[in-house]
C-alpha cells in the first residue's frame, strides 16, 4: 500500500485519549455517497463472494431434492437423496446466509457508521475459520456416512469431521460478531457518528445479539456430540439434544429475520428516501425480537412427550406472540414509510397510487417488496399456526414445515439478500451490472416461483405428506398409504415451481458473478485521509406533522387489514379442519 493510500486518524476521532495512528484508507462511493473503509470493504467482498459460492452449491443440490420429491420423476435413489438433502439444507440455511450476514454486519458497523473496522486481522481469522469449517462439513457429507440431515439428531451419528466443520464455522461466525461489536465501540470512541446509531445498524445489533445466543447454544450441544463421535463421550441424551439443538437451529433463522428486516429499512431509505415513521416504535420492535423471538424454537418440540405442556403453551401460545407483534410492527412501518415518501413526491391519488407508481422495474425494490409480502402472508401466518400446540398436531413433521421455513428463509431472507446484492454490485463491487433486463425479471421469477412452491408444500403437508421421506408413496411396503390425488398434484407442483425458483436463483448467480467478471469497471471514488463523521439524523417530517395517531399511510393501513383478515380466516379454517380430524363434539 503506497503512502497516498494511507490515512491517519487523529485527535478529534479518538476523543480525550489523544492522537492515534491507524493505517487505513477511506473511499466515498460517487453513486451512493457511502464511505467504505479499506479493510472492511475487503472483508465484505470476501464474505459476500463466499456466500454466493455456497448458494450456488445449494442451488445445484436443490435440483436433486425437487426432482426426487416430484413423484412422477423420483430421480435419486434413497441414499443419494438423503446425502443431497443434508448438504442442501446446511449449505443454504447455514453457510450461504451466515456468510452474507457477516458481510451485512460489517457494512452496518463500518460503512453506515463511517468507522474503521475493529481488529481486521481477527476478522480475517474468523473468515478463514468459517471457510475451513464449511468445506470440512461439505466434504464429510459428500464422502458418505454423514447423511443425517441438518438436524443430525442423536443417536444417529455422522463422521467426526461433520461436527468439527460446524464447530469451526460457528467459532468463526462468533468471532465475526465480536468484531462487529468491537467496531461499534471504535465508532463511538472515535466519534464517527452523533446521537444514536442508525436504525439499520440497530437492527444489525439485534441480529448480532441473537447470533451470540444461537452460536453458544450450538456449541453447548455440538461439542459433546463431536466428542461422542470420536468416543470420548459415551452418550448424549436425545431429548436434551433436540431441545438445545433447536435453540441453535431455529434461532439461527431469527438472526435472518432481524438481518433481512434491517435490509428492508435500508432499501426503503435508498430507493425512496424514506424515513421510519417512528424510530422508537421500530427500535422497540427489534427489542421484542431479542427478548422473545428465540422462544419460538419450542414449536419444533410440541410433539415431544418429555417436555411439559405448560412449558410448551407458555412459550408458543404467549411469549411467541410478542415476537409476532414485532414482525407485524415492521410489516406496517416499512411499507408505511415507503408510502409517506411517495406521497410527499405527489403520488396522492386514491389509496394506492404510491404503490402503482413505485419503481417495479428496479430489482432492488421489487425483490424487497415481494419478500416483505411473502414473508408476512406465507411465512408469518403459517408460523403462528404451527406455533399453536393443538393445530401443530395437523402438520407436525409433514412437508408443511419446510413449506413454512422456505417462506421465511428463502422468500424472506434469500430474496432480500439477492435484492441487496443488486444494489451493492455498483456500490461495493464497483461494477456495472450486466443483463439489466434479466435483473428486472429475476425477483419476479424467483419470488413468485417460491410463492407457489411454499403454498403447495403447505397444502401437501396439510394432507399429511411426510417431511423428509424419499418416497411419499412408500412403494413396496405391505401397508402403504393411499394418498388422495390432490397430494400427488401438489407434490408435482412442488417440483415444477421448485425448478422455476432454481432458474431464478441461477439468474441471480449469473448476473452477480458475470457482473464481477465482465461488468464494466466503475469509478471507485475519491480516497480521503480523514473519515467524514455521520451527522445526527432529524425526525421524519411525517411524524413531526401528523403525530402518532394520524392516517399518514392509509394504503398501508388497508393492506394491514387485508393481512389481518387473511390471518383470522386461515386460523379459523385450521381449527375447523382439526375438529373434523378429531371427530369430537
Amino acid at each position: 500500500m503506497d503512502s497516498s493510500n494511507t490515512t491517519t486518524l487523529r485527535g478529534a476521532q479518538t476523543g480525550a485519549s489523544g492522537a492515534r495512528r491507524v493505517n487505513t484508507t477511506y473511499r466515498i462511493c460517487p453513486r451512493s455517497g457511502l464511505q467504505f473503509e479499506a479493510q472492511a470493504e475487503k472483508l465484505m467482498l470476501a464474505n459476500a463472494v463466499a456466500a454466493v459460492v455456497f448458494l450456488l452449491l445449494g442451488g445445484i443440490l436443490a435440483v436433486g431434492v425437487v426432482l426426487t420429491r416430484w413423484p412422477a420423476v423420483h430421480w435419486l435413489e434413497a441414499p443419494t437423496f438423503y446425502q443431497v438433502l443434508t448438504a442442501h439444507g446446511i449449505d443454504m440455511l447455514i453457510f450461504w446466509i451466515i456468510f452474507f450476514e457477516i458481510a451485512v454486519l460489517y457494512f452496518c458497523g463500518s460503512t453506515l457508521l463511517r468507522s474503521r473496522i475493529a481488529a481486521p486481522r481477527v476478522a480475517w481469522l474468523a473468515f478463514a475459520l468459517m471457510v475451513i469449517g464449511a468445506i470440512t462439513n461439505n466434504v464429510a457429507v459428500y464422502q458418505g456416512g454423514s447423511s443425517v440431515m441438518m438436524t443430525s439428531y442423536v443417536p444417529m451419528m455422522a463422521a467426526p469431521s461433520f461436527y468439527l466443520g460446524l464447530i469451526l464455522f460457528a467459532v468463526g461466525a462468533l468471532i465475526g460478531c465480536f468484531v462487529f461489536l468491537g467496531t461499534l465501540v471504535v465508532a463511538k470512541r472515535e466519534r464517527t457518528y452523533e446521537g444514536s446509531v442508525p436504525l439499520v445498524t440497530f437492527g444489525a445489533i439485534t441480529a448480532c445479539i441473537i447470533a451470540v445466543f444461537t452460536i453458544a447454544s450450538g456449541a453447548i450441544i455440538l461439542i459433546p456430540t463431536y466428542l461422542m463421535s470420536i468416543g470420548l463421550v459415551e452418550k448424549v441424551d436425545a431429548l436434551i439434544y433436540r431441545t438445545i439443538w433447536w435453540a441453535f437451529g431455529h434461532s439461527s433463522q431469527q438472526i435472518n429475520v432481524a438481518a433481512h428486516i434491517s435490509v428492508w429499512y435500508l432499501v426503503a431509505a435508498v430507493v425512496f428516501g424514506a424515513r421510519p415513521m417512528s424510530e422508537r416504535v421500530s427500535r422497540g420492535a427489534f427489542l421484542l425480537y431479542i427478548f422473545f423471538l428465540q422462544l419460538a424454537s419450542a414449536h419444533h418440540l410440541l410433539a415431544d412427550p418429555g417436555i411439559s405442556t405448560e412449558w410448551k403453551v407458555v412459550n408458543t401460545s404467549y411469549f411467541m406472540y410478542f415476537a409476532v407483534l414485532a414482525s407485524m410492527i415492521h410489516g406496517l412501518t416499512i411499507p408505511g414509510a415507503m408510502e409517506v415518501a411517495q406521497r410527499s413526491k405527489g403520488f396522492t391519488k386514491g389509496m394506492f397510487e404510491w404503490l402503482r407508481k413505485a419503481p417495479w422495474g428496479n430489482p432492488v425494490f421489487a425483490g424487497v417488496f415481494i419478500s416483505l409480502v411473502g414473508f408476512g402472508f406465507l411465512g408469518g401466518i403459517s408460523g403462528v399456526m404451527m406455533g399453536t400446540e393443538q393445530l401443530n398436531l395437523i402438520i407436525h413433521n409433514t412437508i408443511y414445515v419446510p413449506g413454512h421455513f422456505h417462506a421465511t428463509v428463502v422468500i424472506g431472507t434469500t430474496l432480500t439478500f439477492m435484492a441487496l446484492t443488486f444494489y451493492l454490485i455498483p456500490v461495493l463491487f464497483k461494477r456495472e451490472m450486466i443483463a439489466p433486463k434479466l435483473a428486472k425479471l429475476q425477483p419476479y421469477l424467483f419470488g413468485f416461483s417460491m410463492y407457489l412452491f411454499c403454498l403447495v408444500m403447505m397444502g401437501a403437508g396439510t394432507l399429511g405428506v411426510s417431511r423428509r421421506h424419499w418416497d411419499m408413496a412408500f412403494s413396496g411396503v405391505a401397508m402403504a398409504y393411499e394418498w388422495p390425488g390432490a397430494a400427488y398434484l401438489m407434490m408435482g407442483l412442488v417440483g415444477i415451481s421448485g425448478l422455476g425458483a432454481i432458474i431464478g436463483g441461477a439468474l441471480y448467480i449469473y448476473i452477480t458473478v458475470g457482473s464481477l467478471l465482465w461488468g464494466k469497471r466503475l469509478e471507485s471514488g475519491a480516497r480521503s485521509e480523514q473519515v467524514t463523521p455521520l451527522a445526527r439524523a432529524t425526525p421524519a417530517a411525517a411524524a413531526q406533522t401528523y403525530g402518532s395517531l394520524g392516517f399518514v399511510a392509509p394504503g398501508t393501513f388497508a393492506l394491514a387489514m387485508v393481512f389481518l383478515t387473511a390471518f383470522v380466516l386461515y386460523y379459523f379454517i385450521n381449527w375447523k379442519y382439526l375438529s373434523t380430524l378429531w371427530g369430537l363434539n
